[in-house]
Order: C-alpha cells, then structure tokens, then sequence
C-alpha cells in the first residue's frame, strides 16, 4: 500500500519555536538527560522538558507579563498540561504512522520540498537566503526544518483520514443547536447615518469659519429648512473620509461611534437632524436616513452555517476518539 499525502494549501507561519512537535529515540534521549530532562515517556520514545518549554515558551511568557501569585501559578500549570497532552497525542500519530510506513506508506520527499518551498514563498517573499538565515539563528538545518515540516504533514493528515466525511445533520440537530446559540445570531440595532463634521482651526472657504460653531447651525439651519444634508456634507464637512460620499457612514451600530454621538444618533428618528453637538474641539451634525431594529437572524438565514459548526464538532469527537483508542493501547508516563 502506498500512502500519499498532500500538503496543505494554507499559508505555514514559520514560528519554529512552536513548531517543533518531534521527540527523539529513547536511547539518543538518555544520552541527553544530563543536559535536558525526560518530561515523559510514550511507548519507546520520549518527550524532553525542552520542547515543552519550546512549545509554550512565548505564551508563558506573556502569562508572566499578565498574572502572579496564584492566578499565575494555575495558568502556567493549565497551558503546561495541554501542551503535554498535544506532545503526547502528536507522538502517539507519529508512532502509528510508523507502523503504516512498515506496510508502504510513504510522505514523498517532493511533498515535503513543496511544503517547504510554499513557506519560502509566503512568508520570506520568495527569498530562500532570508529563510536560511532565519533558521541559522534560531539553530536549525534546512534538513531539521524539513523533518520538522513532515512531521506535521503526517500529524494532520492522519487526524483528517480518520474522520468520515459522511457526517449527516438533521433537521432536528440544527434546530435545538440554533435554540441554544440564539444570541450568537442576534442582529443589534442599526441606524444608516450621514453626518457633517467642522473642526475648530481648519480653514475652510465659507464666511464665519473662525467662529464653527456659529457656522455649524447655519448650516443645520439650512438643513431644517430644506436643503439636502448630504449636498451641504459635500460643500462643507471637513471629513475628508466621508465628504465627497455626503457624510455617508453607512449602517453603524452603538459601538461605532464614542458614547455621546452614538447616544445622539440613536435617539433620532428616521428624517431626523441632530441638534449640534460640540465634542473635542469639533462640531457634529448628525442625520439618520433608516433603522433597523435588533433582531435575531431567522434559521433559514443561518442554516448552512449551522451545519458547518455541526459538522466540524463531529469531526473532532471522532479525531478526539481515534486519539483515546491510540492511548488506550498505549504506554505513556508523565514524569514532569
């Protein structure tokens, strides 16, 4: 049987530090435990307190930044533990490839070189001497890179051959899941706003600018009185983002706008012309053209989208199962 896999298409962030996902032998690991440090054994291989601290190095230390005491103490304990468990599950997926490998499965080398030369091109520009360079300094061969690379092919590629893609979704399912997630389709109230803005010590060409708020209700003035506010958006907002547009926002929501405008803009009603608001050194005139009320998306809306999720959480309880029949089977000591 031979076993071929294709890399995937999406960018690789090169982060090796996190990358690295292999253990070594048990007999080259002893040799080194003077040095490192045994974190745990699987089967015949074992996981060095290195590449935990490899692992979790950059997160760990943004916990330090964040927390102490206690509350830094059981962060550190949590995200240690994980990344124990995704150690132990990655080597685990590599040992029953190993196993696949003594009946012909097989990563073909190109498969490999396409990875890595997709890498280059992402995230280098193309520039293979950058790429060099940038693992020279963080102590990595092309040739360690690349196991590292072909290892991960082989980690997620068995996870994804294990999972049917089969998964049916009924009705029933989709409905109860929308019932509980309703929030997470709520729809919050919107208004379609157009506004003019003057600020106090930009020079315009209309009479009284060195006085902006007198010019401001003039022109909310000539608003009330008639003339179209987008029209005077374009003649005098010194908006220079919405100006040429008529002081169009389009639909906004609460949190769009600071608090004060956003009070303001809510409160009108639809034709409705703001009063002048002053905030900043600036002058705010505010229209809203339409409203909609907050709602919740309907299911037919977001049915597909439902499915989806659906799908995907049973992707992962049978990844997660074919990952607990692995260690089932399996010998696998936690020593730090």
């Amino acid at each position: 049987m031979r076993f071929f896999i294709l890399p995937p298409a999406s960018p690789v962030a090169l982060v090796i530090a996190l990358a690295i996902i292999s253990v070594r032998p048990l007999a080259v690991a002893q040799q080194a435990e003077v040095i490192d440090g045994v974190a745990a054994i699987v089967n015949n291989d074992v996981i060095t307190i290195s590449q935990v601290r490899e692992l979790i190095g950059a997160r760990e230390r943004e916990f330090r930044k964040a927390y102490s005491g206690a509350d830094l103490a059981n962060k550190v304990r949590e995200m240690r533990a994980a990344a124990m468990k995704d150690l132990v599950d990655r080597q685990l997926i590599i040992q029953e490839f190993k196993k696949m490998q003594e009946k012909g499965a097989n990563i073909p080398d190109y498969v490999v070189d396409d990875r890595v030369q997709s890498i280059i091109r992402e995230e280098f520009g193309g520039d293979r001497a950058a790429f060099v360079r940038t693992l020279q300094a963080q102590g990595y061969t092309i040739t360690r890179f690349k196991e590292i690379e072909k290892e991960k092919i082989i980690v997620q590629a068995l996870r994804q051959s294990k999972v049917s893609e089969n998964f049916a979704i009924s009705p029933n399912q989709i409905q109860k899941f929308y019932n509980k997630n309703k929030g997470s389709y709520a729809v919050p109230e919107q208004i379609k706003l157009r506004m003019i803005v003057l600020r106090e010590g930009v020079a315009g060409d209309v009479p009284g600018t060195e006085n902006k708020a007198q010019t401001a209700e003039e022109i909310r003035q000539k608003i009330v009185s008639g003339a179209e506010f987008a029209r005077m958006a374009e003649m005098y907002s010194e908006d220079d983002g919405t100006r040429d547009t008529g002081g169009d926002w389009g639909w906004v929501e609460r949190g769009t706008l600071n608090e004060e405008l956003s009070n303001v803009a809510f409160s009108l009603g639809v034709g409705q012309v703001s009063k002048v608001v002053a905030l900043g050194g600036s002058y705010y005139i505010l229209f809203v053209e339409a409203r909609k009320n907050a709602s919740v998306k309907p299911i037919p809306e977001v049915r597909d989208e439902i499915e989806r999720n659906l799908i995907q959480q049973e992707r992962m309880r049978a990844q997660q199962r074919w990952i607990d029949s692995l260690r089932a089977k399996a010998y696998i000591k936690i020593l730090s």
